[in-house]
């Protein structure tokens, strides 16, 4: 490993490719209604970014709103309003927003791979939210990554030690379905050694969640270890991840258990840990990391209009924003929840946790 200041001189030469920041802490998850934190978007409809969080495990989909998370001196992740959904869920895992705003809900988790199907669940603003079932072409897999790309499709990434497979659908699934998933192409992570995650080194190699820029140009993986930056020009995910030879590394050590992540609309990266063996999680950020992969030409960091309104870009194909009022959040409970138990066994083969079904 280069020593810091070697690093560091490095970092300025003359085309040296630009270096991440460390991510910075922004607030302790405390909750215990977030102790198993496995997915995230940003949201900007309160007039502030806001972290959207959710939990996998439990009989329904609870989705959080962190509303001081990302403040200048954030004191905590406390939730300052849910939005549940009375949908019973097998494990839902990641959390992505489509290109109407609508947010995704990945219940993609089959640590047993023995589900005949996966789902996911469209929570529109307004509106009853919509399940649609998925099927796999080769057989049952286990999945905490999802992405939607400008059309409405569904792009799930497997968690698969050496060769993670990448599947969506033929169109935007339409009803309860299934609706069959194909296999666009496969990946691996490279190795890593950041420390940190529940299984040691195997941990680098494992997706276990994804995000995408705000204008659809920069596509994140992340294992429990690091995240991996996708150069997505055409704003089509599974392209991004099949076909770009050199993702950027940003490395998140020390995470007990990280499986979220997202980005605010200018092109910061933000990660969260589950709570593992008494170590909380925590909510991170790394500042314009979505810079580091924007593709070539682009003259603004990812997620940013090049517009000097400083207005977001939408990604591509996406409909014009419905006017109306922002959704209700339920107020946030008083007097603390009661703590979900973490049953958490590795299986070093599989690098996989069993999950409170």
């Amino acid at each position: 490993m280069l020593s810091g200041a070697l690093a560091a001189v490095l970092a300025v030469l003359p085309g040296a490719p630009p270096a991440p920041q460390p991510p910075q802490d922004s607030c302790t998850v405390t909750d215990p209604e977030l102790a198993e934190l496995s997915g995230m978007v940003v949201d900007s409809s309160g007039g502030g970014d806001a972290v959207v969080a959710l939990a996998d495990g439990g009989r329904r989909i609870e989705l959080q709103r962190l509303g001081h998370a990302l403040g200048p001196g954030a004191p905590d992740c406390a939730i300052t309003g849910t939005r549940r959904i009375d949908i019973d869920p097998y494990d839902a895992e990641d959390l992505a927003r489509g290109p109407d705003g609508a947010l995704w809900v990945a219940d993609t988790g089959d640590n047993d791979e023995r589900r005949e199907t996966v789902a996911v669940i469209v929570v529109p603003a307004r509106g009853a939210p919509a399940l649609h079932r998925l099927r796999y072409p080769d057989g049952p897999h286990d999945a905490e990554a999802l992405l939607v790309d400008p059309t409405g499709r569904p792009v799930i990434v497997t968690k698969e030690i050496g060769s993670a497979g990448v599947y969506r659908t033929a169109g935007p699934p339409a009803g309860t379905g299934p609706t069959p998933l194909q296999l666009v192409g496969r990946l691996s992570l490279p190795a890593s050694d950041t420390e940190g995650g529940p299984v040691g080194a195997i941990g680098s190699l494992v997706v276990t969640g994804a995000a995408a820029s705000a204008d659809g140009k920069v596509v994140a993986l992340r294992s429990y270890t690091d995240a991996w930056l996708y150069s997505a020009p055409d704003g089509d995910p599974a392209m991004a991840l099949t076909e770009d030879p050199a993702p950027v590394r940003v490395p998140l050590p020390d995470e007990p258990q990280g499986e979220a992540i997202a980005f605010t609309p200018d092109g910061s990266l933000v990660s969260g840990s589950e709570t593992r063996g008494g170590v909380r999680g925590v909510v991170r950020v790394v500042p314009g990391a979505a810079a580091l992969a924007a593709p070539a030409g682009n003259p603004a960091v990812a997620g940013v209009s090049a517009d000097p309104s400083g207005t977001a870009a939408p990604r591509p194909g996406a409909p014009a924003a419905v006017d109306g009022p922002a959704p209700d959040w339920l107020p946030a409970a008083t007097g603390g929840a009661i703590a979900a138990g973490l049953l958490l066994v590795v299986t070093v083969a599989l690098a996989l946790r069993a999950r409170r079904r």
